[in-house]
């Protein structure tokens, strides 16, 4: 154990974390750089490698002989960057009692940069600070006051810091060196009844669940008899080992390692992320203390195609939610759509992220509605309710207050953006908390703002009023009470549940009007005419009309008494009236995205 390491790499998206894990690698000789076909080979997913950004945290053991001549077995958890996945980083640090901390030498301290450090501050990590992409000619310029945004962030020296580039290979061997040195090796009894936490699990068709775990104490061995103490199921370990490249079987796992085992589990519930795994003869004392459980920030519903879907949708929702423990789904039901799943998300990449997996991981057709945060109502007869879909809401003569959450938003950005950003958050009902200058050309903004305003294009607003310097991480602050109303959306007076929403009353009557010309542009045209409103109440707000397709039922009249043209022209007004009564108009799935696309 005194040989071991436990390591994880913590940066804001685009810092370079994959690409100094794939260094890593190749320096250990883990990768050979006849394998190293492509750049993040810790990606390994599809979407990971097209978009260029860390979904998943990804784990892997090296080996290492370092100056003083011992040999060293190193761990390393790769994490992602973006604020949407910053429950994959807290689930690694559980893992881990280090971290290497990278700063782009070029951007600086980042929002997300802060966020995760206070997360493996929180945890009690060894934290070593890295400057990656020293050699980058901008870097010049900029590399001493990035030096300076790290010693004050941490309280460090400058000797502390690892000037490196991950592109060009520099300074890897100093950073392995700094890990062998600086961080504690694992504390733990491999003799003491056994602790291992769970940090993510995955499904595989062939195998069950294939549970990723790190051993706290004691030692685990195949064979042995092993209680899921959340769950409460006892079940029997096939196979351990440890997380090369691919899983490696050692057969046994002791304190401190990082490992995996199978167990020929079926039932997906089973293996929850944050469970603690113990001897079902000699368990231990009490469970460990596992990550905080995460809150979904964002609501959409997830519907099949095909109805006769829903089952293999709720199955692949169950195997995505073993492998992406901050999804959540509940089955409901629309009267456009009919049955379908109620989702929760951390935000709406990670929502966009899992309605690709569903589409490509497990092949299934998808609707999806218009994403929306969850609400507190307070009914008049007092009666509190938790709101998460529009359809849900009471009679407006029945509420009382309505309460929305609200984050505490934290954006870093270059002192010319300040105006810019101001006026976006101020536009979306922001408050203004505090200004804190980093350095003479960087400042720290930080609002309150309604998570409902937040959800849609804020952050890609942001980033385009101040060409992509300004970086935001967010908190969940509280619920407030708000001037809130449901805007219904009617087509031929039957209202469509799945657009509904729930918005600010000063906005409702333009939003309402925006909305109806987009669905009638995407609307096909019928037979018959639609008419598409937009109501709060018995309030109509906006209105718009898609005309009928005329059939022209006098083409075959040539000539002759006008009373056989009228007569003709009568008898089609009379089926495009009963067609209107009886026809239904067909949503496409362009029309419920089409919400997203609206400027706010």
């Amino acid at each position: 154990m005194q040989n071991l390491r436990n390591f994880c790499i913590i940066a804001h998206i685009d810092h370079g974390k994959s690409t100094l894990a794939d260094r890593l690698l190749e320096k250990t000789g883990r990768v050979s750089s006849r394998e190293m076909t492509m750049n993040q080979i810790l990606d390994d997913n599809p979407l990971e490698q097209e978009r260029g950004i860390t979904i998943k945290l990804h784990a892997i053991q090296m080996s290492y002989t370092a100056k003083n001549g011992k040999d060293y077995t190193l761990n390393l958890i790769d994490t992602p960057g973006h604020v949407d996945f910053s429950y994959e980083v807290s689930r690694s640090l559980a893992a881990c009692e280090g971290a290497l901390l990278v700063v782009d030498a070029t951007q600086g301290v980042e929002a997300q940069t802060i966020s995760n450090l206070y997360l493996a501050i929180e945890a009690g990590l060894e934290i070593i600070p890295v400057l990656n992409k020293i050699d980058l000619p901008s870097a010049t310029t900029t590399i001493e006051g990035v030096k300076q945004q790290v010693m004050d962030l941490l309280g460090c020296k400058e000797e502390d810091m690892i000037m490196a580039s991950a592109k060009a290979g520099i300074g890897i061997e100093d950073i392995l060196e700094a890990v062998v040195d600086r961080i504690p090796p694992p504390k733990g009894d491999p003799n003491a009844p056994l602790r291992a936490l769970i940090y993510d699990s995955v499904f595989d068709a062939y195998r069950g669940v294939i549970v990723y775990l790190r051993v706290i104490d004691g030692t685990l061995r195949e064979k042995d008899k092993v209680l899921f103490m959340m769950a409460d199921q006892v079940y029997e370990v096939e196979e351990a080992g440890v997380l090369y490249m691919k899983r490696q079987r050692t057969g046994v796992l002791s304190a401190g390692d990082v490992g995996y085992i199978t167990a020929n589990i079926r039932r997906l519930q089973d293996t929850k992320a944050g469970d603690t795994v113990t001897h079902n003869n000699r368990k231990c004392e009490k469970a460990i203390e596992g990550f905080r459980e995460v809150k979904p920030m964002v609501f959409s519903g997830i519907y099949p195609a095909d109805s006769d879907d829903f089952e293999n949708l709720r199955e692949a929702l169950g195997k995505l939610t073993l492998n992406d423990a901050a999804i959540s789904f509940e089955p409901e039901s629309s009267a456009a759509l009919g049955f379908g799943f109620r989702c929760g998300f951390l935000g709406l990449l990670h929502m966009e992220i899992v309605q690709e997996r569903l589409e490509r991981e497990f092949n299934q057709v998808i609707v999806t509605t218009v994403p929306n945060v969850r609400y507190h109502i307070i009914r008049t007869d007092g009666e509190e309710l938790w709101v998460e879909n529009p359809a849900q809401m009471p009679p407006p003569g029945n509420i009382a207050e309505i309460r929305e959450p609200f984050i505490k938003a934290q954006i870093i950005t270059p002192t010319e953006y300040i105006g810019a950003i101001m006026k976006l958050c101020l536009d979306r009902r922001g408050v203004f908390l505090n200004t804190v200058y980093l350095s003479s050309t960087r400042v720290d903004i930080s609002f309150e703002l309604p998570l409902g305003e937040v959800i849609f294009d804020f952050y890609d607003k942001l980033k385009s009023s101040t060409r992509g310097y300004a970086s935001l991480d967010y908190d969940y602050a509280d619920y407030r009470a708000g001037d809130l109303v449901k805007l219904d959306i009617m087509l031929n007076g039957e209202p469509v549940d799945a657009l509904s929403s729930i918005i600010h009353r000063a906005k409702a009557h333009e939003w309402g009007k925006k909305l109806c010309s987009k669905l009638k542009e995407l609307i096909p045209r019928q037979m018959f005419e639609v008419i598409i409103q937009a109501a709060i109440g018995a309030k109509i707000v906006s209105r718009d009309t898609i005309s009928a397709m005329r059939k022209n039922v006098l083409a075959k009249c040539y000539g002759g008494d006008i009373s056989r043209k009228r007569k003709l022209l009568e008898k089609q007004k009379e089926g495009k009236k009963r067609m209107k009564q009886v026809g239904r108009v067909e949503i496409p799935q362009e029309a419920f995205l089409a919400v997203l696309s609206i400027e706010h």
